[in-house]
């Protein structure tokens, strides 16, 4: 019987959805990190749950010849990456078993995922990065906690963030600038948030606990010497006490508070808050996809839910008759437009403001019978109301982007009864060396 401080031997079958390995203790799953598929451990209880356990490798028996030794020097403390100990061949097998498992357990499919795209750079491809700041910190959160590792570089970004990094906490030591201190709610530096494109600009947002900042000359200037090639710099204030990181007042101090962008030919501008995909090559993987999926001829009608600025939209657009995209964010749906406008898609597409569920109800009401429906929910799914709408509407094709495989298998489950089957599944790998991973799913009507 498992006991928590006991050492048992095990044999390590696969992979959990945050990247532990797993392993079969006396008839229970063993969530055992750093551990990989294979291997032969003796493995230290930390904790017993009600129908699981968590472990560490107190003596490796038998390594796999998968294992590598870490090339961060910080991985272990930070939660950012969860598969550096692995090679990147491991880490994307992991990847689609994860994905391959979960339609088949929780959504009952029983087709395989045959591919998963690998990313050609696994260095350096965020082109977002939001850094938590504590006093004397300025990194990430350790794995599981909100304590701050302070961080000098990050394989995961452009060294252009990392330059920023250093001035920032520079001139919070040189100007005695305090921190935010999310337990007290005082203290006025909360977050770095950075975002980078592919011509090499980088754009600078300071999160603060207060409409200014002090020597904010001062902050610019060092931002400026730190990286030649910064577009501007933003204060977002944020007084409120929550997990949200940016808040809903931006104000330039410096340069312009927007960034372009190429995806998939078409040209984005995003600011601060605007949602894009942080590696743009898988993107364009995705999308490529996704567009596959679809199977336009350049007659269809496609609504797509979770539009967002815009990208899928009018990749879509390019193929399509009309494409109709949904989006709950006002700001969002503007984007779009204005990215729809710029594009030279206006005429081919339509943005609507408001609740996925509502708006696909209000869409079905007006009579529209689109071919091709398109979803990129965030992460908890769509809601049963959605699904059941999407059913009602009867599209020919269901193309169904998705950041986490347990609620897209849920849901594939929820489009079964409904006369849809799982026909296609092929993951990407947005995020090398973290246990995140993106999925392309096509569900036609018929099962066939």
């Amino acid at each position: 019987m498992l006991k928590e401080g006991a050492v048992f031997p095990a044999v390590i079958e696969g992979y959990a959805s945050g990247g532990e390995g797993v392993a079969r203790i006396d008839g229970v799953a063993v969530f055992v990190k750093g551990a990989l598929r294979g291997e032969r451990a003796d493995v230290f209880i930390e904790h017993v749950g009600r129908s699981a356990a968590w472990g560490r490798i107190e003596k490796l028996l038998e390594p796999s010849p998968a294992r590598i030794q870490p090339d961060c020097p910080y991985y272990g403390r930070c939660g950012g990456c969860q598969f550096r100990h692995m090679t990147y061949a491991e880490e994307l097998e992991a990847k689609r078993q994860r994905v391959e498992d979960a339609l088949r357990r929780i959504g009952g499919a029983e087709i395989g995922v045959p591919v998963i795209y690998g990313a050609k750079n696994t260095l350096r491809y965020r082109n977002k990065v939001q850094f938590p700041v504590a006093q004397g910190a300025v990194g990430y959160y350790r794995g599981g906690t909100h304590q701050v590792v302070d961080i000098a570089d990050c394989l995961l970004q452009p060294e252009a963030d990392t330059a920023c990094r250093a001035a920032v906490k520079g001139w919070m030591e040189r100007f005695h600038v305090p921190a935010y201190d999310e337990r007290t709610g005082k203290g006025l530096v909360r977050h770095l948030f950075l975002r980078t494109n592919s011509a090499g600009e980088a754009l600078c947002c300071v999160v603060a606990n207060g409409k200014s900042l002090p020597h904010e000359k001062e902050l610019v200037d060092v931002l400026q010497a730190a990286a030649p090639s910064l577009a501007g710099v933003v204060l977002s204030v944020n007084t409120r006490k929550t997990n949200v990181i940016l808040g809903q007042e931006f104000r330039t101090l410096w340069g312009r508070d927007w960034l372009e962008e190429t995806l998939c030919g078409h040209v984005f501008r995003l600011s601060v808050p605007s949602f894009f995909q942080v590696n743009r090559a898988q993107t364009e993987v995705l999308y490529g996809r996704a567009l596959e999926f679809a199977a336009l001829t350049g007659r269809e009608t496609v609504v797509e839910l979770y539009c967002g600025i815009g990208t899928i939209s009018l990749t879509l657009a390019e193929r399509a008759g009309q494409v109709i995209g949904v989006e709950v964010v006002p700001q969002a749906v503007a984007d779009a437009r204005e990215n729809a406008r710029r594009n030279g898609l206006e005429g081919r597409t339509r943005f609507v403001c408001g609740d996925a569920a509502e708006l696909a109800a209000s869409l079905e009401a007006e009579g529209v019978r689109p071919d091709v429906v398109v979803v990129d929910p965030p992460r908890k799914g769509l809601a049963p109301a959605v699904v059941d709408t999407i059913a009602r509407m009867a599209p020919r094709r269901v193309v169904y982007v998705s950041c986490d495989p347990a609620t897209l298998a849920r849901d594939v489950g929820r489009f079964t009864p409904l006369g849809y089957g799982l026909a296609q599944a092929e993951a990407v790998d947005l995020f090398p060396r973290t246990a995140h991973v993106e999925t392309a799913a096509l569900l036609v009507r018929g099962n066939g």
